[in-house]
């Protein structure tokens, strides 16, 4: 190589290094200053082998399990209204909320044991007891609180044994509690990412949007006048599934968006102005009976479109590669 081999570009004919930059007009002569100019590395997309996503999605059948989540959330937070309208002389209130917990439990064993496939699979979970596991302790928790429940509103029905009755309306409202919200700590235990990431929040979300559907339900069936449990309890469970569900959204950053896309996005907005409507009728009173049941109508609908809306954009983040690996990415760069 001589002197006159090198110029101001380098040496001449000279292939350049790795980390050299390509482009269409690189190398070339005449090339002018300004040129864009193109990486040899394309950008990153999010992508997985052979196309398939980094995860399996979801094989629950959503009419089952989203059904199964919000009938569950129903029935617990009746049977608190349940036991609440008994201590305080309000059997307009009580009964109602004993039926509503029995038939709403009911209905979610069927909905899940349906998904299943037969009543054994559901048996074989009562095998063992797993204090780890969310779907041991809620299977326990379903096998307890449903016979108590069926025995409250069975002796409401007769009027038999009324004693039995307030006991085991008593025992379904300790429970209550648990039944309506381990169904959230079910779902923040698996690997889908919308489901996984709102594992802080999400119980509470959960638990308002129970008890917007148990009041819905009262302020349809009870009397006017023995109803404000109802109305309170519509109001405080609407601020809290609200409130959770929006600190969620945003604490959860970049795994949010299946929540804005698609059909959960219109699920939760109907949610949204379904529960936030509905606990404004509950607060008017009167002796028309319309505003209550319009009332009762948009917090069930609600919080049935909320449990769908999660359902539906936790599938769909199973499906999307980015909402895997763009959290690890994360954690990794902060550990």
């Amino acid at each position: 190589m001589s002197e006159s081999d090198v110029t101001r570009d380098g040496v001449r004919d000279a292939r350049p290094g790795r980390e050299a930059m390509t482009g269409v007009h690189a190398g070339r002569r005449g090339r002018r200053r300004g040129r864009s100019e193109r990486p040899m590395v394309p950008d990153a997309e999010f992508a997985s082998y052979y196309g398939l996503p980094v995860l399996n999605k979801p094989t629950w059948k959503p009419l089952d399990i989203a059904g199964y989540l919000y009938l569950g959330g129903l029935a617990g937070a009746s049977s608190l209204l349940a036991a609440g309208g008994q201590l305080t002389g309000r059997p307009g209130l009580a009964a109602p909320a004993k039926l509503g917990a029995a038939g709403a439990v009911s209905l979610s064993l069927a909905a899940l044991v349906h998904d299943l496939g037969r009543p054994a699979r559901f048996l074989n979970m009562l095998r063992v007891f797993k204090p780890t596991s969310p779907m041991s302790v809620g299977s326990w928790l379903l096998a307890g609180y449903a016979p108590l429940a069926l025995t409250a509103a069975a002796t409401e029905v007769t009027g038999r044994y009324r004693p039995v009755g307030s006991a085991a309306t008593v025992a379904a409202a300790f429970l209550g509690p648990a039944v309506a919200t381990y169904t959230a700590v079910l779902l923040s235990d698996t690997a889908v990412p919308s489901w996984h990431e709102g594992y802080r929040e999400l119980p509470y979300v959960f638990a308002g949007s129970a008890a917007t559907a148990a009041s819905g339900l009262a302020l349809a069936a009870a009397p006017a006048a023995q109803a404000g449990p109802a109305r309170r309890l519509a109001v405080l469970g609407a601020a809290l599934e609200l409130g959770a569900f929006r600190v969620m959204k945003r604490r959860m950053g970049l795994v949010a968006e299946p929540f804005e896309q698609g059909r959960p996005r219109l699920l939760l907005r109907a949610a949204e102005l379904l529960t936030t409507g509905g606990a404004a009728l509950a607060l008017l009173r009167g002796r028309d009976r319309r505003p209550a049941l319009a009332a009762g109508a948009a917090l069930l609908t609600g919080s049935a479109a909320l449990r769908f809306g999660v359902f539906h954009a936790g599938v769909a983040s199973a499906e999307d590669p980015a909402y895997t690996v763009a959290p690890q990415r994360e954690r990794l760069t902060a550990s």
